[in-house]
């Protein structure tokens, strides 16, 4: 399938943003891991500064020719103009990310480069000896990668250009998480004992030399990294930040706006969480009603058992939405539940299939050394990663890839985007009835709280805003990290572990955070608008066909996604 359209003929936007992914899956080895391209492919990446120039390049190249491309494309081939509007925004949102010099300081507690690196393992096919040693080779070259990571950081030191102390010491304690294990050579030891035997000790001695290799890194942020950005901050400012939200979301935010907008969707959710709190612990409030769920109310014993709830959680809402809500082909109703490798940030994710379905998408549970999971947060969080979240869309984007390109579908993926429809996807679910229970209801509320506290946190810490006069905490003072993570306990019924790990990832990932509440109110911005067109016409509005027109439009950024949406 990839193969097929990935092509060098022509000089349409679609074929060009596919020429993009083929030059740049060969640039950056991780990346055709990640699409199921060049399996025979033992590289790792480039992570020297000179690697990350070459890409800035690609993309720029890219781009130069973006503009002869569309010149053959006449002017009502929608196709190829929604493709090639995609592929010019990304490509300069990138590009202004990589001339900041942010490759000098990729250090951050997840997305970074040695993240990806290990993460690249997990999702290569490891089914017959010739796949094992694949995975051997490449594994031999992660010394080597690890080191070109360790002169990009460096070299930002030289420059000036540092990541904030609070990441630092983070992946040095991730890091140290995956050095453990009863394995030598920590995760990369654990993650090779399944070898064929034949293979057995040569893996375990690239585990081995892997393992010194991250423990080398590990002593250098501690030893030199850290003291040299002891005095940095850890927000990034206005300017910064501004090209991290044009980066994550597709869009030249109003800040303000948002920031505004988030603290009245705070006062809206605080209300409905105390209503539905009542039905929970009544008289005590919705903190200790959350509180009550996670120490006393049900849950799963046993990671292995949380495991297969969460793939029964996704199995039964295909069964149910499958034919009325959506119209999914076979290959996008397989979904896998996993467990996350040690060392995780704590936050679930989704990986998204390989282009061929030979991998299928899988949700990733952090265990976190935890041997019992409080379920009243769970069901929403799987609505969010799995079914209809994460998975619909992507696995979606993957199976009509023949009709967009791949880059539409993967590569030039708009987080906010992502994010927004998965977020929308917990909604739809609480409007079908699937959160009656009112502990998961709670936990539904609770999701969304905590992702309008992401907007009033992420852009009140990283631009320098202060808590309104409305505000129940601390009105009129800053928002520093410090004032962020109180305010987020006070309101957001997470254990605190989850929650000191997510105000690490907001200062390590500026501007991500915001894209989820931003996201899903562009989302239902778009249904309601098309909703409000068919209505007007004297037409029904079809759900279900809307959501399959949306889903099979590939990427788009927030500044045409509600356009298009309402078109629908």
């Amino acid at each position: 399938m990839a193969e097929e359209l990935i092509t060098t003929d022509g000089t349409t936007p679609r074929r060009l943003a596919d020429d993009y992914v083929r030059e740049l899956a060969e640039l950056n080895p991780l990346i055709a891991v990640y699409l199921g391209l060049n399996p025979e492919d033992d590289r790792l990446p480039d992570l020297s500064p000179a690697g990350s120039e070459a890409l800035a390049d690609l993309a720029r190249r890219t781009l130069a020719r973006l503009q002869d491309a569309e010149r053959s494309v006449a002017p009502d081939d929608d196709a190829e103009h929604r493709c090639a509007r995609l592929l010019r925004e990304r490509l300069t949102a990138e590009i202004a990310v990589h001339d900041a010099g942010e490759n000098y300081r990729s250090l951050r507690n997840l997305g970074s480069p040695v993240h990806d690196l290990r993460e690249s393992f997990t999702l290569m096919a490891t089914d017959t000896e010739a796949q094992w040693q694949v995975v051997g080779r490449r594994l031999a070259r992660v010394p080597l990668a690890l080191e070109q990571y360790r002169q990009t950081l460096a070299e930002g030191v030289e420059r000036g250009l540092l990541s904030g102390p609070r990441q630092v010491s983070t992946v040095i304690g991730q890091l140290a998480d995956w050095l453990e294990g009863e394995n030598p050579g920590g995760w990369f030891g654990t993650f090779v004992q399944d070898a064929p035997e034949s293979l057995r000790a040569e893996l375990a001695g690239h585990a081995v030399a892997g393992a010194e290799a991250l423990a080398a890194l590990r002593d250098w942020l501690r030893d030199v990294y850290g003291p040299a950005v002891a005095d940095t901050p850890d927000p990034v400012g206005r300017e910064r930040y501004g090209r991290f939200v044009r980066f994550w979301t597709g869009s030249d935010l109003d800040l303000d706006e948002a920031y505004a907008w988030a603290w009245s969707e705070f006062h809206d959710l605080r209300a409905q969480m105390e209503t539905e709190a009542e039905k929970v612990l009544p008289g005590q409030g919705p903190m200790a009603a959350m509180k009550w769920l996670e120490t006393d109310g049900p849950a799963v014993e046993g990671s292995e058992n949380a495991r297969e709830y969460l793939q029964g959680l996704m199995d039964q809402a295909i069964r149910d939405l499958q034919g009325i809500h959506f119209d999914l082909a076979e290959p996008v109703t397989r979904v896998e539940s996993r467990l996350a490798p040690a060392g995780s940030a704590a936050a679930p994710y989704y990986t998204q299939p390989s282009l061929d379905f030979s991998r299928p998408g899988r949700t990733w549970l952090p265990v976190l050394g935890e041997d019992r999971f409080p379920v009243w947060d769970l069901v929403s969080t799987w609505y969010h990663e799995g079914v209809p979240g994460h998975h619909l869309q992507l696995a979606q984007w993957v199976y009509v890839a023949d009709r967009l390109s791949t880059y539409q579908v993967s590569l030039g993926g708009v987080s906010a985007n992502m994010e927004g429809w998965a977020l929308y996807a917990e909604r739809l679910m609480d409007e079908l009835g699937y959160l009656t229970d009112p502990g998961h209801r709670l936990g539904y509320l609770n999701a969304q709280m905590m992702r309008a506290l992401r907007v009033i946190v992420d852009i009140g810490m990283h631009v320098g805003l202060d808590f309104p006069a409305d505000s129940p905490y601390r009105p009129g003072e800053s928002v520093t990290p410090e004032h962020a993570r109180e305010f987020f306990g006070l309101y957001c019924g997470l254990p605190a572990d989850f929650l000191d790990s997510e105000l690490v990832r907001y200062l390590g990932l500026p501007g991500q955070a915001i894209g989820y509440k931003l996201g899903e109110r562009a989302w239902l911005s778009g249904r309601a608008a098309a909703r409000a067109a068919h209505e007007a016409r004297g037409e029904e509005f079809d759900l279900k066909a809307w959501h399959m027109a949306a889903l099979s439009q590939g990427s788009l950024g927030l500044d045409d996604l509600v356009a298009e949406l309402s078109a629908l």
